[in-house]
């Protein structure tokens, strides 16, 4: 075995110094993005913002990819993503900034990608299903609850909105997803170092040390499949990491989820728990901190037509202080007004809990439009 690596290895070398004797057709690049807006009337406990003009998850993302002439699919993703106009500070400014770069192989042994983008655990996962465009209760882009404060809502919810895997969220690493067999899929992912979300160029050095969370490993496995006309989809992810700095405690983080479909119904949901990740943050190392999500939810598609609701809990714990809670009813829908233009409606009722004995209720509703291209 050991001989034919070697004698493999040679022959990969030796094409890459050949070049054009082994050229295949150029990659195919192909340019998409998407922008999300809605116009909404909140009504939250002493809050005098009673409208929201929501600009959301504005992106272009160009891809490049192509079959090489030994039947390898070969590519690179790059999203970028653009800045709002509040001339708030970096990354939330007028700057673009590329949330997301990666290089994929795939082949008969399954694929690899090594970059910056999602894990394999957050790739695989399903969850309640969105029907408002472009948002839903698990990992919403518009959120119209928080904590209340002097100014109005904070920005940034009591505790955890999302049962996906987003300990190393946008970090450099290195992922391998196994070939589907009989319904089945196996993926694993390794970051180095956690120190933000976005691509980290260490390209003429080794990644900071003792900066945050590394040496994160994660697993997931799904199944796909259909028995008669349902359709079903299943995972369950598993991840840890170290936290060098004192007081960061080792971070876990597991979860399992579900998607039934039937005659256009779409029935899903997701369970999630972390230990020492702090309450309010998805990636941030704190030794003692909890948090437990579940979500569920119901669509139905007819035509251009997609109704749903859907309801998300979250309980945020840490020893001799009081719990963080999020509670987040959506209801709502889209119409698809042709390809990439949908437009919906989106209802939210929330509750916000601090742990301080500030309770705040939010309800709001308003139009969503989405385009993609």
């Amino acid at each position: 075995m050991k001989k034919t690596l070697l004698g493999t290895t040679a022959l990969v070398t030796a094409g890459l110094v050949a070049g054009p004797a082994l050229a295949s057709d150029p990659l195919n690049v192909t340019v998409s993005g998407s922008l999300i807006t809605g116009f909404y009337f909140v009504d939250s406990d002493g809050n005098n913002d009673d409208t929201k003009v929501p600009v959301v998850a504005r992106d272009l993302t160009v891809n490049a990819e192509g079959t090489l002439d030994n039947g390898l699919v070969a590519g690179a993703t790059l999203m970028l993503e653009l800045g709002d106009d509040e001339g708030a500070a970096a990354p939330a400014n007028d700057d673009a900034t590329f949330q997301e770069v990666f290089a994929y192989l795939e082949g008969g042994f399954g694929r690899t990608e090594i970059g910056a983008t999602d894990s394999a655990s957050f790739k695989m996962h399903y969850s309640s299903p969105w029907f408002v465009p472009g948002n839903g209760v698990d990992s919403p882009n518009i959120f119209n609850g928080g904590p209340q404060t002097a100014g109005g809502l904070a920005a940034t919810p009591s505790s955890r909105t999302s049962t996906y895997a987003l300990l190393t969220e946008d970090d450099n690493k290195i992922s391998y997803f196994t070939p589907r067999l009989a319904g089945f899929q196996l993926g694993v992912s390794y970051t180095p170092d956690v120190n933000g979300n976005n691509p980290v160029a260490n390209g003429f050095g080794v990644s900071a040390q003792n900066s945050g969370v590394e040496e994160v490993f994660e697993i997931a496995a799904n199944y796909a499949g259909e028995f008669g006309a349902v359709s079903v989809g299943i995972d369950g992810f598993y991840g840890t990491g170290d936290a060098p700095a004192a007081g960061g405690g080792d971070p876990e983080e597991w979860g399992v989820g579900a998607n039934l479909g039937f005659a256009g119904f779409t029935l899903g949901g997701a369970w999630y728990q972390n230990e020492d990740i702090a309450r309010g943050t998805q990636s941030t190392a704190l030794s003692g901190d909890e948090t437990e999500v579940w979500t569920a939810g119901l669509a139905y598609g007819s035509g251009p037509w997609t109704v749903g609701t859907a309801y998300l809990e979250s309980t945020g714990e840490r020893t001799g202080v009081a719990d963080t809670s999020v509670e987040f009813w959506q209801i709502g829908g889209g119409y698809s007004l042709g390809a990439g233009v949908d437009l919906g409606l989106d209802i939210q009722l929330i509750e916000d809990d601090n742990g301080a004995g500030v309770t705040t209720d939010s309800e709001s509703a308003g139009i969503v439009l989405a385009i993609s291209f």
